[in-house]
């Protein structure tokens, strides 16, 4: 029986990466992207939004492409796996759902391109 665990998103970054290191060295990055949808208010005809937030964390290589290439605001396609950890902080359990990539699951592409970028966005 085959399973499959992969997330797809389309957004925009909402802040710079934090780079970080796990204790044996490995590169980490975290962000947020945002995703959003837009529809028809039926009452109104108005264009109405609404906007999700996705937390993303890419581990190893891919960490070090993201720190030299993405800001806030950058567009990219990012594909990964669907992650859920828990954690403790000031004594309270914690849940937290994000995409994972790291340098063997998963991919990053910059969709705004610029003149400068060698890998033409694709990682």
């Amino acid at each position: 029986m085959a399973y499959l665990n992969r997330v797809e998103l389309i957004g925009h970054l909402g802040k710079d990466p934090e780079l970080r290191a796990f204790p044996n060295g490995t590169p980490v990055a975290n962000f947020s992207v945002a995703t959003t949808e837009y529809y028809k208010d039926k009452e109104t005809g108005e264009r109405k939004d609404i906007t999700q937030w996705h937390n993303v964390s890419i581990i190893g290589k891919k960490a070090d492409f993201v720190k030299d290439y993405l800001k806030k605001g950058s567009f990219i396609y990012i594909s990964g796996k669907l992650n859920y950890r828990e954690y403790e902080k000031d004594g309270q359990k914690r849940y937290l759902t994000e995409i994972v990539l790291s340098d063997f699951l998963g991919e990053i592409q910059i969709l705004d391109k610029k003149e400068s970028d060698p890998t033409n966005g694709l990682v």
